[in-house]
């Protein structure tokens, strides 16, 4: 089915008022452009995982700062290139050691546990102060963090229960993640 122009531009507008549905739309149809462009840049599948959910993240902080005169794959991969030099500042300041082929092959299947800043706050906040601050949230982004903290379910776990794409999952969160942290820090700053 063809999607003309009329339909993505309309679905930007709607996701520049916090349309879910509109970001799920444009996450769903700019995914495969962004992620192919992506592993032929990187030829590593979980770097442009990661550098695909960050473009995406990044994209829908700042979808008011779209220009509408301009492809909004464009921007997408504007954005992807930018997210991947990052990356590739970070790889060479970080220290160079001699591993093997299976100590390589190893790192890649460990999964990243470390909190993030959000992760930190989150955890920091009295329960019931946090569970007011979730409560203000869109119910899909309460729901995540539900999940996910409360009940400690996986990512994939996460997926088949609400069944959606895995990819999804991981955006929803980030952004409610981002959410809840800028809320608690808003009222944090009122104190």
């Amino acid at each position: 089915m063809e999607i003309n122009s009329e339909i993505i531009l309309n679905n930007i507008e709607k996701a520049k008022t916090g349309d879910q549905v509109a970001f799920t739309f444009l996450l769903d149809f700019f995914w495969n452009e962004v992620y192919g462009f992506m592993l032929k840049r990187t030829e590593n599948e979980t770097d442009t995982d990661d550098i695909t959910i960050e473009t995406f993240a990044k994209a829908f902080d700042k979808i008011n700062t779209y220009n509408p005169e301009f492809g909004f794959n464009t921007w997408l991969i504007t954005i992807a290139k930018n997210v991947h030099i990052d990356m590739l500042r970070k790889k060479k300041t970080s220290l160079f050691i001699d591993i093997t082929d299976e100590d390589n092959n190893n790192a890649f299947n460990v999964v990243d546990e470390t909190p993030t800043i959000e992760d930190d706050i989150i955890t920091e906040q009295n329960l019931s102060q946090l569970l007011n601050y979730i409560k203000t949230l869109k119910p899909a982004y309460q729901e995540v963090i539900q999940l996910r903290y409360f009940q400690e379910m996986t990512y994939q776990d996460m997926a088949e229960q609400l069944d959606e794409p895995l990819n999804n999952i991981k955006i929803k969160l980030l952004r409610a993640k981002k959410l809840l942290a800028e809320t608690i820090s808003k009222k944090e700053k009122k104190k």
